[in-house]
């Protein structure tokens, strides 16, 4: 299964997402991310977030929904409000959609401490979410199930 993590400029909250994902995910499963406007760079916070979690941040990059073109995700997650509210391209093809909407920890003001607890929440948060999707019993989901289930993983 191929979940696509959606955010607008997909520089922080759907590349940890992207990552957490992959770090936890079972053989079959697999995630890429992308923003609708990429801001073209990964803010070094995210990835040094990630890199103090153990959790690989090589291959990662800001890129648009033009990058999965001809490869469609079977699910679309929106990481932000603004994202969320966007049309799918056509190109994604018949693709469930859900929002697991974030916080965007870049928008946090305070000094280091304060901004390094922003980007751990997040990640903790992606990580309750991730593990909660895995915990799913797909075999047994239908897609309107599974949309539900989506919906309330969202909300932890």
């Amino acid at each position: 299964m191929k979940v696509l993590f959606m955010c607008t400029a997909n520089s922080c909250r759907s590349i940890l997402s992207e990552a957490v994902f992959n770090h936890l995910a079972p053989q079959g499963f697999e995630a890429i991310s992308s923003g609708s406007f990429p801001k073209g760079q990964v803010l070094p916070r995210s990835l040094s977030t990630l890199e103090a979690a153990g959790i690989r941040t090589a291959g990662l990059y800001s890129k648009g929904n033009d990058a999965f073109e001809g490869c469609p995700p079977d699910l679309v997650i929106t990481v932000c409000d603004k994202a969320a509210g966007e049309t799918c391209p056509v190109y994604f093809g018949p693709a469930l959609k859900a929002h697991w909407g974030l916080e965007d920890p870049s928008d946090v003001q305070g000094d280091e401490a304060m901004l390094n607890a922003a980007f751990q929440a997040t990640l903790e948060t992606i990580e309750c979410r991730c593990r909660a999707f895995f915990a799913l019993p797909f075999a047994r989901l239908g897609a309107a199930e599974l949309k539900a289930e989506l919906e309330r993983i969202g909300l932890l």
